[in-house]
């Protein structure tokens, strides 16, 4: 089974790796939410992904939407090529690109 993991990389920021796709999503979802706290700033580099798919995209965007709901400002660095391309034919990447803009 693909593994991921995320896990604190230093003072606002978390590091991701392995596979964000429909076998890990629910895990990722879960394990990221663990990581968002509350009035921050917080970099997830993305950079570790070796794959990604349609629920990866999602899960990113439910991390987004709950950190702001937690009025924390979440940014991604390095987002993969293969969710970049999804969430650009699902008019998402000014989303994953923007936040901050």
């Amino acid at each position: 089974m693909a593994r991921f993991r995320i896990e604190n990389a230093g003072p606002g920021r978390v590091a991701a790796t392995g596979e964000l796709d429909f076998a890990t999503a629910a895990e990722a979802l879960a394990a990221g939410l663990r990581l968002i706290g509350t009035g921050q700033s917080l970099t997830a580099d993305l950079a570790g992904i070796t794959a990604g798919d349609s629920a990866g995209l999602a899960v990113l965007v439910e991390w987004l939407s709950v950190a702001r709901a937690r009025g924390v400002a979440l940014r991604y660095a390095n987002v993969p090529a293969q969710i970049l391309a999804i969430a650009r034919i699902s008019d998402l990447d000014e989303l994953l690109l923007g936040q901050g803009a």
